[in-house]
């Protein structure tokens, strides 16, 4: 063996030794390593041993923590989930007026699919198996029902003050507002092509969220 591959050898068993004493920090490194495989190639496409590699521990140590492929994928999305979820809760629009607070919500909402691509890959994974893995979570409605719950305040808010139309649903406002930066980013390299633009430049990106607030706070505005 030359002295290059003794260090690294070395390296990944001292790695290994550190899991063994830190294991919140090897399963967050499996965590992240799962989510950049899973996000680049599917569920179907990931390998355990690639991502066991990226996270520097062996196979052995990541079916301990997170059983197999599937209940891997599960614990991602939650986790995926959970980052969207927490971060939509420190916007603190219980400070804001009803028509201020939806539009930071629509807004923040579109620039997270911007900075976290990996969001709509992993969504696009899991549609493709039928919500198969979110249909055995445990955390999944729990996660979902703050921003419901925000979503609700903003409606009661603006009915009472007279700038939101009454008969709101939150479930639709919350599927509305998901929905059209979705598809505008799952499909941003189709509708490039078919339109000859660059639907990724920053003018097209500016234009595009101006539109998706003036949809969402267009839909709730009182006839």
């Amino acid at each position: 063996m030359g002295i290059m591959a003794s260090v690294n050898e070395s390296s990944r068993e001292s790695s290994r030794r550190g899991a063994k004493r830190d294991p919140d920090a090897a399963k967050e490194r499996i965590l992240q390593a799962a989510l950049a495989e899973f996000s680049d190639k599917g569920l179907g496409g990931a390998r355990v041993d690639v991502i066991a590699r990226r996270a520097d521990v062996n196979k052995r140590m990541l079916y301990h923590y997170f059983g197999n492929k599937d209940d891997l994928f599960l614990a991602v999305l939650e986790f995926s989930y959970a980052e969207i979820r927490h971060a939509e809760l420190e916007l603190n629009l219980d400070d804001l007026s009803p028509e201020d607070g939806m539009r930071r919500l629509v807004t923040f909402t579109y620039d997270y699919f911007i900075k976290a691509p990996y969001f709509i890959n992993l969504l696009n994974s899991e549609n493709l198996h039928q919500a198969r893995h979110l249909k055995r979570s445990k955390a999944i409605l729990d996660l979902h029902g703050p921003v419901i719950g925000m979503i609700r305040d903003l409606l009661r808010r603006g009915v009472a003050s007279g700038v939101f139309r009454a008969d709101a649903d939150p479930i639709q406002v919350f599927i509305t507002n998901a929905s059209v930066g979705y598809f505008y980013f799952s499909n941003i390299h189709t509708l490039s092509t078919i339109f000859d633009r660059d639907l990724m430049s920053d003018t097209e990106l500016e234009a595009r969220r101006a539109h998706v607030v003036d949809v969402v706070m267009g839909y709730l505005r009182p006839a």
